[in-house]
């Protein structure tokens, strides 16, 4: 059973990826960055930990848009059993990047959806990044751009970073910040179709 009319859809998020993602899927979303204080979460387990904060992030944007769905996201990678968000400054990257080259890391994504009604979806998503095992000079090259500055796992998969990349098992989208595919089945578990936000 499909629910209608469409809501507003708002990605409590400032991630500029993720927007695009969806807008590129046909969902332009509104988006309030929910400004949730990270450090609140004390997790080690990867899913769990994604899973919540994008909860609450979510829930923390969703009483402002009574009438809308609100979508909370957050991503690590999660490395040799450590978890990873964007790294604290270029030598940081550097060091990341010295242990990842040649090895494979985790993607987890957090994703939360607040319908309207109060129904709420929580789900986390996994991706494995297989690095390419990239000498000194290109790494410094790479963190000299600043992109990994901006990016869980000191990478971007859609920018440079994806020349660093050998291969990806899973879903690409979910690396970016979104996974689209599970976007999708959250959606029509609340009662509605991708296509309707077209």
């Amino acid at each position: 059973m499909f629910t209608s009319p469409r809501p507003q859809f708002v990605l409590a998020s400032a991630s500029k990826a993720r927007r695009v993602l969806l807008v590129g899927a046909g969902i332009h979303p509104f988006v309030y960055p929910s400004n949730f204080d990270e450090d609140q979460v004390k997790v080690t387990d990867p899913p769990t930990y994604v899973a919540t904060l994008a909860r609450c992030k979510a829930e923390l944007v969703a009483p402002q848009f009574p009438s809308a769905l609100v979508m909370g996201c957050d991503s690590v990678m999660a490395f040799n059993g450590r978890i990873y968000g964007k790294p604290d400054d270029k030598e940081d990257a550097i060091a990341r990047w010295q242990k990842m080259r040649g090895q494979m890391g985790e993607i987890h994504t957090g994703h939360a959806l607040i319908a309207p009604d109060g129904r709420t979806l929580v789900h986390s998503a996994v991706t494995r990044v297989y690095f390419a095992n990239i000498d000194d000079a290109t790494i410094a090259a790479y963190v000299n751009t600043g992109e990994p500055l901006a990016c869980a796992g000191a990478f971007s998969s859609d920018g440079k970073g994806a020349l660093m990349i050998e291969k990806i098992e899973g879903c690409h989208s979910n690396v970016i910040g979104l996974s689209l595919p599970l976007l999708r089945t959250m959606l029509e578990e609340l009662g509605y179709r991708a296509t309707d936000f077209w």
